[in-house]
């Protein structure tokens, strides 16, 4: 389990982020190091530049009597033992000072020099260990060497509280980044595995399962969402496949059998051609109506598997509606009815010419079959804001709202059209264009009569232009 957690992706990220947070520590602490250490070493010059500035004014107004007993008087109010002197001939032998000897490190004359004196060496105390020293030479008058210097402790101890600070925040970081990474790694690990066992149980058949979703609204939340939504809309569409394939099977048994009947009828008894000829025709009218019923379901199916959407293209409704009405204004004449086309300037969009050609051409064929004779049909073309309204309106006996949303549904025949000609995949079709289209068809009341409206995304800013008959 530990290795799982290890190996996971979070832990990785946790691991990225620890780097770079022990980076950023180091940087820090360096820069806290460099910038303190800096000034202390500016404060200890400062404070070795004026102790020799005073003892050289010391020098030139009480000589080399009043030097030596300042020298002594710091040496012995010096309780820290941290400043260090020390007063030679012209041949360095020591004349005053906590120093035994000069330091053979050290620049005779006028120089900065850090250096070390040995344990026991220094006169006037301290531990007995080694210490560091920052000392500047100084040459006085009548061949006298004066060193002056600071202990280096202070610095040292700063630079050592530095380094374990260091360490230590390092140790407590990649701790905490460590126990971090694996408490978010097991979350993390614990939430997709919840994922992975959901999924392998819709794997083996059970669809109905969900992703179990906790409320947080994090990241995790909104993919299990999206999943669940993903597999709602999956389970929904497996459901109307069954049902499209129960209602296939139930619509097309009756024109199968019909015609198997017949041809078994003809077959029965010698008869005329003519007798011949008319089984024929039935015949072929009967497959027809299974050629309509099939080329619709692939219709509907072109167009809800999106498969049309790259014959996407820029067109005007206005020119498509008009070349519908020219179309259908002989069939409905036949059926004496009236085809009006109240149809704008322009009306830009951009869609499938096909599948739109074929939706206006179902609701234009429905409201010619249901409207009744002497009635009359309207196919206008308008332009509301950014949307292009594309309105059927006939003189039928309409649809009971109750109905509206059950009649989009495939095979779905109310009572009042059994007996006329049709599968019931009309209106399918229709919606299943508006879909592809990102559009939409709406069902009303037109008092007598059903009014069915198209409303599609305009392809560009265009204003409402006045209605033309046609």
């Amino acid at each position: 389990m530990r290795l799982k957690a290890v190996r996971t992706w979070a832990f990785r990220v946790v691991v990225l982020y620890i780097g770079l947070f022990a980076l950023s520590v180091l940087t820090l602490l360096g820069f806290i190091y460099v910038t303190t250490v800096g000034f202390i070493d500016r404060q200890i010059n400062a404070t070795i530049t004026a102790e020799i500035n005073g003892l050289s004014e010391s020098y030139h107004e009480h000589g080399l009597s009043g030097l030596v007993q300042v020298i002594d008087e710091r040496i012995a109010a010096d309780r820290a033992g941290d400043s260090i002197y020390l007063l030679t001939d012209s041949d360095y032998q020591p004349v005053t000072g906590n120093l035994p000897r000069w330091p053979g490190d050290v620049e005779r004359q006028g120089r900065w020099a850090n250096f070390e004196i040995p344990a026991g060496e220094r006169a006037g105390g301290g531990d007995g260990g080694p210490i560091s020293v920052r000392a500047m030479s100084f040459l006085l008058s009548e061949g006298y060497h004066l060193l002056v210097g600071r202990n280096l402790r202070e610095r040292q101890n700063f630079e050592e509280l530095i380094e374990q600070s260091l360490v230590w925040s390092l140790i407590i970081t990649v701790a905490l980044g460590m126990l971090g990474g694996v408490i978010m790694s097991r979350d993390m690990r614990r939430r997709l595995e919840a994922i992975n066992r959901t999924t392998l149980r819709i794997m083996h058949g059970d669809l109905h399962e969900r992703i179990p979703v906790t409320g947080s609204d994090d990241e995790f939340d909104q993919l299990s969402v999206n999943l669940n939504n993903m597999l709602q809309q999956i389970d929904r569409l497996l459901l109307a496949m069954r049902e499209v394939t129960d209602n296939v099977a139930h619509d097309l048994r009756s024109p199968l059998t019909r015609l198997k009947s017949r041809l078994e009828v003809a077959l029965l008894t010698p008869k005329s051609s003519e007798q011949y000829r008319q089984a024929i025709e039935q015949t072929v009218q009967e497959t027809d109506n299974i050629l309509t019923t099939f080329n619709a379901l692939l219709s509907i199916a072109q167009a809800e598997g999106g498969a049309a959407r790259g014959d996407m293209e820029p067109l005007d409704m206005t020119m498509l509606c008009a070349d519908v009405a020219e179309l259908y204004e002989p069939v409905a004449e036949a059926r004496h009815l009236t085809l009006t086309a109240a149809l704008a300037d322009s009306a830009p969009i951009k869609g499938n010419r096909h599948l739109l050609f074929q939706a206006i051409a179902n609701l234009i064929d429905n409201a010619i079959k249901y409207s009744t004779p002497d009635g009359s049909i309207t196919l206008s073309v308008n332009i509301a804001g950014d949307v292009v309204e594309v309105v059927v309106a006939d003189c039928g006996p309409g649809i009971p709202e109750a109905d509206r949303e059950r009649v989009l549904q495939r095979f779905v025949r109310l009572e009042q059209s059994r007996t006329t000609p049709g599968n019931g995949l009309g209106l399918s079709l229709v919606t299943a264009v508006m879909t592809l289209h990102g559009g939409s068809l709406v069902l009303d009341d037109n008092q007598p009569g059903l009014k069915a409206t198209l409303r599609l995304p305009l392809a560009a800013a265009a204003a409402t232009a006045p209605a033309r008959a046609a």
